[in-house]
């Protein structure tokens, strides 16, 4: 076996890397990936230097993960400031430094890639040591996996990096038959505010449509995008971290893994959501509006999405980060992880340190926070 660090994902063949994607988990194919790519969205410039690791048999992919060199931490929701701080304070780089992620979209998911015929730890024993030697030969920090499933975690634990917890907000399908039987679940009085919500999308003259597969046109990719730039402007100052390209490249790569949500008044779109799904999860990634109205980003991004997967039996809808009002929406606070490898020891155990000491704190956050949930007592 043999490791190759690839500065592209095209110099892999498309149908090799996919053969590995066992969950056909929409981020990690070989067109998500290259599309943030081709569309330039990731690239040095915007600090995401692909360099993706993959394992070799031969002539035979057998193991792969997305890697990117990093100079900044920006686009991925795990924040380390305060570790390249310190590092800075003591006149140390901390910056480049690895990632294992996917760019922008802090999605759990399988992280690691792998060929039934190695097995999925000894693929990972192998990565990581190609990552330990090419991080010592030139001088970089760190290697950072973030949003990794569970059982990864536990894996990559077991090869020493450490574990950082964090928490998101997560709709579970409870077998669900329609959206009024979710409500049921709920307490009166946070089923009426609910509906009352819902009831503002008819009393404002609104339309909501959902498109998908081959429904999803240029017109549609063009409405969205118009809304996305408008929002991310007003909030931030800049367009958001995806262009115009990636959206209209990556409709037609994969569009039956696309959900499309407007809005429309007067037949006019004026607000939409752009999701991501699998058979058995819903990723909610993106909204844009032309001007505010009345809970209709709850509606867009939030029940639009529960109704799809009620509709499509869809297990699990992530909506995003952050965001404590989906709480009262019926959204449960989910653990979520990251690892971390730091090259300097000295670093690592005060990392190591610090990870115990916030460990304890975010436990406490998720049993606060999962005391607010709008389900009555059964």
């Amino acid at each position: 076996m043999h490791v190759k660090f690839l500065s592209q994902i095209k110099d892999v063949e498309k149908k090799s890397w996919d053969c590995l994607n066992h969950e056909n988990y929409p981020f990690l194919s070989f067109d998500f990936l290259n599309t943030l790519e081709e569309s330039d969205c990731v690239s040095e410039k915007t600090g995401w230097q692909p360099f993706h690791v993959t394992l070799w048999r031969d002539e035979s992919l057998i193991g792969a993960m997305p890697l990117y060199l990093k100079n900044n931490s920006q686009g991925e929701f795990v924040f380390d400031y305060s570790w390249a701080n310190a590092y800075y304070q003591h006149k140390k780089y901390y910056y480049p430094k690895f990632v294992s992620s996917i760019p922008f979209t802090p999605a759990t998911g399988p992280r690691l890639l792998y060929s039934s015929i190695n097995d999925k730890k000894t693929t990972a024993e192998q990565i990581f040591k190609a990552i330990q030697k090419v991080s010592k030969e030139n001088e970089i920090s760190s290697w950072h996996i973030l949003f990794p499933e569970e059982d990864e975690k536990d894996l990559f634990e077991s090869l020493g990096l450490n574990t950082r917890k964090n928490v998101q907000f997560m709709w579970k399908n409870n077998n669900y038959e329609s959206f009024d039987h979710f409500l049921e679940f709920f307490s009166s009085r946070n089923r009426k505010n609910l509906k009352k919500e819902r009831r503002k999308i008819i009393e404002q003259n609104l339309e909501i449509r959902r498109f998908s597969g081959n429904q999803i046109s240029s017109d549609l990719v063009d409405d969205f995008y118009s809304f996305y730039v408008d929002t991310h402007l007003k909030r931030s100052g800049h367009s958001g971290y995806l262009n115009k390209d990636f959206f209209e490249k990556i409709t037609n790569a994969i569009p039956d893994n696309i959900l499309m949500v407007l809005a429309y008044k007067d037949n006019q779109a004026i607000a939409g959501s752009f999701f991501f799904y699998d058979q058995n999860n819903l990723y909610g990634r993106y909204w844009g509006a032309s001007n505010d109205y009345n809970a209709l980003h709850f509606e867009c991004c939030y029940y639009q999405g529960i109704d799809f997967c009620i509709e499509k039996n869809i297990k699990r809808f992530d909506p995003g980060v952050q965001g404590e009002h989906k709480i009262k929406r019926g959204f449960e606070p989910t653990f979520t992880f990251s690892s971390h490898w730091i090259e300097n020891y000295d670093f690592s155990l005060a990392i190591k340190d610090f990870l115990i000491r916030e460990d304890k704190y975010i436990k406490d956050y998720h049993q606060d926070a999962s005391t607010l949930l709008p389900f009555k007592d059964l």
